[in-house]
């Protein structure tokens, strides 16, 4: 009974993971792709700022998918590879939103 109800916990954190991975592909594909059009049509000054948040909201979805695969991890080195990812994309998403913030600033001061 424990075996298979660790098989259906198992499974369940898989596909969801794999859900929050696809979800931030498809935000990333998308808003670099926006920001890339907006780049060539000149028409949006704020392209660096709207992908840098794509790029942020990404990594969370990224970081909450590796946070689900700390519950299968079943050795400690399989502990220590996710700890690492976790450490460095929430200090990559720290920088962006620290990135983004000087950015507003900096074209809020253009605006005025």
């Amino acid at each position: 009974m424990v075996e298979l109800l660790h098989n259906i916990l198992f499974e369940v954190v898989e596909i969801v993971s794999m859900i929050l991975e696809a979800c931030g592909i498809c935000v990333i594909a998308y808003t670099g792709f926006k920001s890339f059009v907006g780049w060539l049509t000149k028409k949006n000054g704020e392209c660096s700022l709207h992908l840098a948040e794509g790029i942020a909201l990404t990594l969370e979805f990224l970081l909450a998918a590796e946070v689900l695969h700390t519950i299968l991890a079943e050795q400690v080195s399989d502990l220590i590879i996710l700890g690492a990812l976790v450490v460095l994309r929430a200090a990559m998403t720290l920088e962006i939103h620290l990135e983004m913030k000087s950015e507003k600033e900096a074209l809020k001061s253009e605006k005025e």
